[in-house]
């Protein structure tokens, strides 16, 4: 069957050059050799190896950390007891499996290339790009790569790695999504390119253009979006933040609105370490702010600090209910982190942005895993 010719609309959103290379990785065991019995090693690993390319018959650890394990090419395996006798007691535990290799965990190197031809989402007949990449396996992992100011063919170079189980493959579409970066409003789709990963011949490299298509109209939840300027004064450390607005809120009252109010945290260290709040905006998803906060900060730990901006739901009779949240600071990634160095990079300037909010628990586990990224400081 040959394929559909891109409408001529899809043709206007321009076209993305990508990698994609899938590997199935496997290292041979390089543990100390404890004993030999009937032809088969027997070694001792630890339990924090990654292992999917054999089937475990029993797993239990021998001591904190580690097991017996047995490589044999047969699959029929004697009774670990009556085997191990001479060099071991009958309570230890073995791990049997019928491979000789121990597999890591496969992985996707996706490429971005570059881009040509794009949409003009701009005024001035330019677009400002970047890509977004994820597996539909697991969306809430997404990659980013960097904005490109006011071009229509962008090169962007940029690789990143998945951990792809291979039984996750074939219900799994790779998803690049072409953006137009804007400060002060919600940044367009220009267009995607979805492919999925049953479709693909896996076992050699491929290198491609394809066609941008319209993006798909099932998207995540949308919890709504947020604006809010911040500036930093090194000479004094005063860090500045003013919350301006919200839209598009998710209606979280039986009536169908929200009492929307803003959360704004310090972080230092990882450990919690100011905070202030705006006032309840009553019935309404489109709060107006305009709230000042200032914290002092001082300018050897601007690096250290992360800043969590949350909306929640005001409620009387019950708990209030968080909405969504983000953060900015050296640990962020995406707009986040290049709102958070724009600031940096122009001190005593207030840097106002829109972001949209996301779901509480990706914030948190971002928060706690994320290390921090060193970004140049300016003292003007």
């Amino acid at each position: 069957m040959e394929d559909l010719e891109p409408s001529p609309e899809d043709k206007k959103r321009g076209k993305l050059q990508y990698s994609l290379e899938y590997s199935l990785r496997a290292q041979e065991v390089g543990f100390p050799m404890l004993g030999e019995a009937s032809g088969a090693f027997l070694l001792l690993v630890p339990l924090s190896l990654k292992w999917s390319l054999f089937t475990v018959h029993l797993s239990i650890p021998l001591y904190p950390g580690h097991a017996l394990l047995l490589f044999t090419e047969s699959p029929a395996l004697p009774h670990p007891h009556g085997l191990f006798s001479s060099i071991a007691p009958s309570t230890w535990p073995v791990l049997f499996c019928s491979v000789t290799l121990c597999a890591l965990p496969p992985q996707m190197k996706v490429g971005v290339k570059q881009a040509a031809d794009l949409k003009a989402m701009d005024s001035g007949g330019t677009s400002d790009p970047y890509v977004i990449v994820y597996l539909t396996s697991d969306m809430k992992k997404k990659y980013e790569t960097k904005v490109y100011r006011k071009t229509l063919n962008p090169i962007f170079n940029e690789s990143f790695t998945f951990q792809v189980p291979q039984a996750e493959v074939p219900e799994s579409t790779l998803v690049m999504q072409v953006y137009d970066f804007n400060r002060f409003a919600k940044h367009d789709i220009i267009g995607e390119v979805r492919l999925p990963l049953a479709s693909v011949n896996l076992q050699r490299a491929i290198e491609q253009w394809s066609d941008l298509a319209a993006a798909s109209k099932v998207e995540q939840e949308q919890l709504g979006e947020v604006c809010f300027s911040l500036r930093y004064v090194p000479s004094t450390g005063k860090l500045t933040v003013v919350v301006v607005e919200a839209k598009k809120l998710k209606r979280m009252d039986s009536h169908g609105l929200s009492d929307p109010f803003v959360k704004v945290h310090l972080i230092l260290n990882r450990k919690k370490w100011k905070k202030r709040k705006t006032s309840v905006k009553k019935n309404t998803l489109s709060p107006y702010f305009n709230e000042v906060f200032v914290f002092e900060v001082p300018f050897n730990q601007i690096q250290n600090v992360d800043l969590v901006i949350s909306v929640w739901d005001h409620d009387k009779m019950t708990k209030n209910e968080q909405i969504g949240k983000l953060f900015l600071g050296c640990r962020a990634t995406g707009n986040q982190l290049r709102h958070w160095s724009d600031m940096l990079s122009n001190p005593r300037r207030p840097i106002a942005q829109w972001h949209s909010l996301q779901a509480v628990d990706v914030v948190d586990k971002a928060l706690g895993l994320k290390t921090h990224l060193r970004l140049p400081l300016h003292t003007r």
